[in-house]
């Protein structure tokens, strides 16, 4: 079992800026692919933001160049940063595990094996 829990969420204005974090409890021979998704009320879920064991990062174009994703040194912490939000990034956000992945794929995230209980953005106009 991978065990995840999200904090950092909140409400900012547009052009502000979160920072999400994810404590991660594993085994720590596991080796995993993490990522964010969100879903907004009536949306499906959008993956958008992943990164692999070699610290290799993957973002939705929606996000690109605004966020970004990292692990913490001990690779127990996994953070997803938020600069320039927009009213439309407001949503739950949820960060994900996967086991036996190698190469993770952005799209893929909403699909993996574990996730948190997620932490809510709300980003004003």
């Amino acid at each position: 079992q991978v065990q995840l829990m999200e904090s950092g969420g909140g409400s900012t204005q547009a052009g502000g800026a979160l920072k999400l974090s994810c404590a991660i409890g594993r085994p720590t021979d596991e080796r995993l692919c993490m990522g964010w998704f969100r879903q907004a009320p009536g949306a499906e879920r959008e993956g958008i933001a992943a990164i692999e064991g070699d610290l290799s990062t993957v973002y939705a174009d929606s996000v690109k160049g605004r966020f970004t994703i990292s692990l913490g040194n001990d690779r127990n912490m996994l953070y997803l940063q938020m600069n320039s939000l927009k009213p439309e990034d407001s949503a739950r956000y949820y960060c994900a595990a996967e086991r036996g992945c190698w190469v993770a794929e952005v799209q893929e995230v909403p699909s993996y094996e574990f996730r948190g209980q997620g932490t809510q953005v709300s980003v004003s106009a």
